[in-house]
């Protein structure tokens, strides 16, 4: 196979022209030696005739073209740096070019390097990576264009090739040569005074190969700079003394001159990559035993803490997954409100091993989980991504398309040794799901799989990374070979692997355009962010002919994540939105909020009509009920036999990935969630009158019932069999269902008595600050001051908007005040806060005041279909507050839509 490329998409020309661009003007330099100054050797450099002014100019013209704001400045970095005469300054500027992964951003970059050899006769370059894999990468893509950039380029001469601190010849060779010169280097082999580039060598008759380098001032090309952003780093840039820098990245960190940009949704709106969709493997109503997960560390000056994820009893009765922070000595069994984590005491933060240590000795690393079946969901996650791979090339075949699959796993010996967890899952699943795949029935899973996990070592004062975790045998050469250094025959139906595993090596530099699948089997939601791992994947696909495929239907990547597809997609866009800075969110509102404040008018508190009022409100009361336990278990029981108390399980839903026009990912789901794994009977069962017991008294408000009453429930239920399945799920529903009529029966028994106890008039606050939109002045139409005791009304809903302005136009409302939130009527299921306490002047039906005493009212002011819509405790608050005000105190008490509604 030969891999075919367009020299003609537009996306990538843009790209090239706008570096080009950078240096109209220049004329063409030809190749010319030079003597280093103090020095006896020579070289021929790149010239640049350009000043920094002119340079401006054309940056600011380059960007206008690209839709991009012009910059007013040059970024430059100055480093001192040694050379061979001495200690001087290096001053160079940088441009950035920011492509999508996938989006040919290498091949872009080189051929933009033989473009400014043919414009303007630029032949020094240096690609710098931060990693082998990309520096793989690039190698393999300088290999795979040869031929196809020759032809564009009338065959220039140029030369690529790796550094290698054995080889210092070469630095000999690109320091004289009169051709392009491509060499491609690791940061970590001139980052140190120890590398061999930075010494004095024999080979060289004592020149330290550096100054050669220097001579030549090279333009640098950085492959993902944000990965050399570091005070190290940028010097050892410096110390090449380049001509410029131009910095290829998909999520710049400092995007210094920005000169081109191709965002993610745009490639993606554009079909430039493939579709993305989620395959979501969760578990789903299983809290039966407790979940811990290490999330991060955070060393302070003086105090360490650490991000724990844990399900969270909350004050509904149901548990849910929370995010906590917790330093030495912390309960997990108070931060849960749940007694399954006793003994989960926070005995030890170690940040140098990223570790937690609890004080019944477990121990849980940073990214693990535990309590999460984690050997449940990887099964059906490698089952999944199988199943789906085996379909795929099923249908892809006939168009001659290889598929492949990337596994990420969580620990390398999780699949490195024989008895891997990962490693006996696949070879299990893989054995099991060939039978009913005809052309997967004779493979052997050991031969369509390889691996590679990174490991460093150290060669001749330059670190590199050769080989996979297990050594060097020559399986594993074969591997690192296949996966790193031959795509094409990774791409052939004459190679049988189809299933690549890695650690963490392949995150970031190396791709396939034939990658469908991504598996992400690690036992969290992963710190790797979500663009490097779908970016391994998400170039378009080649056939056996090495074309391009560009059918949308089959140019979708499926990733198999162990997190709800929300989220997955959600942290994909904040991930964007953090990159992208404020370009990323939405706009403030234009008309942002002011605070002000509502003052108490302290003479309305004189008048005879409020202190009557106030006089018959203010009393307090307490509560007594009485309950039916039998009938309460009988109507209880009801409702429990008839709830489904689902069994814990795996489930996979599918969810496709959509770029709305606004640049914002979103999650279109596409199946329903489809149960893959029945977890029922793996836990040994807990006391079940216990959990419900500790549920209802941990919830808001607390109640408490007897453990008998308890226990009968539990006897008498219908749905014993599924509360043996799933005792954490039934204990919750019942809770749940059991509160509810608790509530009502203690609501419907009620009966209210006074004590000797009220609100003193003294509580009322002389001012209350709050948000100026949501304050109406109390003014009458006249322009006089309003009926409110103070002069500005609180609202928090429209229709209390709507009511306090109505009374305002009302002149027989005497006076009125939207009642405080520490004015409360106790209730069996909280505080019932009311709404208006009014005073109006009776009058009749032609508006005259009728002589009759004033009238004291109490107002709830909800919709006009508040029957229909509460909730029902709240229904059951309005319900105590009429037995408290109009029963027990003898108060007009009501609930009104309106102030029309008032007599």
């Amino acid at each position: 196979m030969h891999l075919k490329f367009d020299a003609n998409q537009d996306f990538q020309l843009q790209a090239i022209n706008a570096v080009a661009g950078l240096f109209d003007g220049q004329a063409r330099a030809n190749a010319s030696l030079t003597f280093a100054l103090g020095a006896g050797f020579a070289a021929v450099p790149n010239q640049l005739a350009l000043d920094e002014e002119a340079l401006l100019t054309n940056l600011r013209k380059v960007q206008s073209e690209s839709s991009i704001p012009p910059d007013n400045t040059l970024e430059t970095i100055e480093q001192d740096i040694e050379t061979v005469g001495g200690m001087r300054q290096a001053r160079f500027p940088n441009f950035s070019v920011e492509m999508e992964t996938g989006t040919g951003k290498t091949y872009v970059y080189v051929r933009t390097a033989l473009e400014l050899y043919r414009r303007y006769g630029f032949r020094k370059f240096i690609v710098v990576v931060p990693s082998v894999a990309i520096r793989e990468g690039v190698l393999k893509t300088l290999e795979v264009t040869r031929t196809h950039l020759s032809e564009l380029y009338d065959n220039a001469p140029y030369r690529y090739y790796v550094y290698d601190s054995e080889r210092l010849s070469q630095i000999r060779q690109f320091a004289l040569s009169d051709g392009v010169e491509i060499m491609v280097m690791t940061i970590d082999s001139f980052n140190k005074a120890s590398n061999v580039i930075r010494s004095d060598r024999d080979q060289l008759q004592g020149e330290t190969p550096i100054h050669l380098v220097q001579a030549t001032r090279p333009i640098l090309i950085l492959d993902e700079p944000q990965n050399m952003e570091s005070e190290l780093r940028v010097k050892a840039l410096s110390l090449l003394a380049p001509l410029c820098a131009l910095r290829y990245s998909a999520t710049h960190r400092n995007p210094y001159n920005l000169v081109y940009r191709l965002t993610p949704f745009e490639a993606y709106r554009q079909g430039l990559v493939k579709r993305i969709e989620v395959a979501s493997v969760v578990k789903e109503h299983d809290a039966n035993k407790p979940y811990v997960r290490l999330d991060g560390i955070r060393a302070a000056k003086h105090t360490l803490t650490a991000r724990i994820a844990l399900h969270k009893l909350l004050k509904d009765g149901t548990v849910k997954e929370e995010v906590v922070t917790v330093k030495p000595g912390d309960s997990l069994e108070k931060k849960a409100s749940r007694p399954e984590y006793e003994g989960f005491v926070v005995e030890e933060i170690n940040p140098l091993d990223g570790k937690v240590v609890f004080c019944d000795g477990t121990e849980i690393y940073q990214g693990e989980a535990k309590g999460a079946d984690k050997e449940a969901i990887f099964e059906a996650q490698i089952r999944y991504t199988i199943e789906t791979h085996f379909l795929r090339q099923a249908r892809l075949t006939g168009q001659g398309i290889k598929v492949l699959s990337l596994l990420f796993i969580d620990r390398v010996d999780n699949y490195a040794r024989e008895d891997g967890l990962i490693r006996l899952l696949f070879n299990k699943a893989f054995g099991e799901l060939k039978a009913k795949h005809a052309e997967w029935r004779d493979k052997d899973a050991r031969t369509v799989q390889a691996a590679y996990f990174a490991q460093k070592r150290r060669r001749g004062g330059q670190v590199d990374v050769l080989d996979s975790v297990s050594g060097e045998s020559k399986e594993d050469a074969a591997a690192y070979d296949l996966i790193m250094r031959d795509k094409e025959r990774l791409l052939s139906f004459d190679e049988p692997v189809a299933f690549i595993f890695s650690h963490s090596a392949l995150r970031e530099g190396w791709d396939n355009p034939n990658v469908f699948q991504i598996c992400t089997l690690n036992q969290s939601a992963s710190e790797v962010k979500k663009r490097q791992e779908i970016g391994r994947g998400v170039r378009l696909p080649v056939d056996q002919s090495g074309e391009r495929v560009r059918d949308e239907k089959v140019n979708v990547l499926t990733v198999v994540a162990n997190e709800s597809y929300e989220k997955y997609v959600a942290t994909l866009q904040s991930e964007i939105e953090a990159e992208y800075g404020a370009e990323g969110l939405p706009p403030k509102p234009a008309n942002a909020r002011k605070r002000t404040t509502a003052r108490l008018r302290k003479e309305y508190m004189l008048k005879p009509e409020f202190r009557e009022l106030w006089g018959r409100i203010k009393q307090r009361t307490r509560y007594a009920v009485r309950i039916d336990g039998a009938r309460l278990v009988k109507d209880a029981l009801s409702d429990i036999d008839r709830e489904p108390i689902q069994p814990p399980r795996v489930t996979i839903t599918k969810a496709v990935v959509q770029a709305s026009t606004d640049d914002m990912f979103t999650a279109l789901q596409s199946s329903g969630a489809k149960t893959v794994m029945d977890l029922s009977g793996r836990y040994a069962l807990p006391n079940l009158v216990d959990v419900m017991a500790h549920m209802m008294a941990h919830t808001t408000p607390p109640m408490r019932v007897s453990r008998g009453t308890l226990l009968e429930l539990f006897r008498r239920t219908t749905n014993q069999t599924a509360a043996m399945a799933n005792p954490h799920e039934f204990a919750a529903v019942a809770v749940r269902v059991l509160k509810d009529k608790l509530a009502e029966h203690l609501v419907n028994g009620i009966e209210y008595e006074r004590i000797n106890e009220w609100y003193e008039m003294t509580q009322f606050e002389a001012e209350i600050e709050s948000w100026e939109d949501y304050l109406v002045p109390s003014r009458r139409p006249d322009g006089t001051d309003g009926a409110s005791l103070y002069d500005q009304v609180p609202w928090q809903s429209e229709i209390e908007k709507a009511f306090a302005e109505a009374l305002e136009r009302r002149d027989d409302v005497k006076l009125y005040v939207k009642l405080p939130g520490w004015f409360k009527v106790d209730t069996p299921i909280g505080p019932y806060n009311p709404d208006w306490a009014i005073v109006m002047e009776d009058r009749d039906e032609h508006g005259t005041p009728s002589g009759k005493p004033l009238l004291y009212l109490v107002r709830e002011t909800k919709d006009t279909a508040w029957k229909a819509s509460l909730r029902p405790e709240e229904r059951r608050k309005i319900h105590c507050g009429e037995r408290h005000f109009k029963d027990t105190l003898g108060v007009d008490y009501a609930v009104v839509s309106a102030a029309a509604e008032l007599p």
